[in-house]
């Protein structure tokens, strides 16, 4: 059994439906840094929570680096607060947040032969020479797993904390059932 799954990343994002001027903001928000020749949108960074959050002229805003969904869903509404710092009017009630990956961790606690494994699970691809995880794809949920040799697995593409708890049980149940 999978030791507890530990969350590295969540990435979520929102839309105000307005358009931003990033120059204007750059000048209100601190931690804030805009190039527009190296990215079109303006990286904002927060120290509680910990995260970088990426708006655009849009209207569109993602954040990233989160460590959990609730994290995540501050991080958004705080952006959108001080967004509102520039003039625009928004409805903070119609602010709605997507989660668009979460990407976990979890130690299997045994080591994993990934050369036969290769060969016995459909739908994964290993390349030791170019990376050194094989890459095991699942339908549903929609998920990657990478997994290494010792054990450790980065879970990445799902949308919520149970679709990642039914793709490890899924997992574990398709190596059991390969005596991997």
């Amino acid at each position: 059994m999978a030791e507890k799954i530990k969350i590295e990343n969540v990435v979520a994002s929102t839309d105000i439906k307005k358009i931003i001027s990033l120059d204007k903001l750059l000048t209100i928000l601190e931690d804030s840094e805009y190039e527009p020749e190296q990215f079109p949108g303006l990286v904002y960074r927060l120290d509680e929570p910990k995260v970088a959050t990426l708006i655009f002229r849009s209207g569109k805003i993602i954040c990233v680096g989160a460590r959990s969904t609730a994290a995540a869903k501050v991080a958004l509404k705080k952006t959108v607060k001080n967004i509102k710092k520039v003039g625009i009017r928004i409805n903070e009630n119609n602010i709605k947040v997507k989660i668009e990956n979460i990407v976990v961790a979890v130690n299997l606690g045994r080591d994993l032969n990934l050369d036969q494994l290769a060969f016995q699970l459909e739908d994964s691809e290993y390349e030791p020479e170019q990376f050194p995880g094989l890459v095991y794809r699942i339908a549903e949920p929609k998920v990657a797993f990478l997994l290494f040799s010792s054990g450790r697995v980065v879970c990445a593409g799902a949308k919520s904390m149970d679709n990642v708890n039914e793709a490890v049980r899924k997992l574990e149940a398709k190596l059991r059932s390969l005596k991997a």
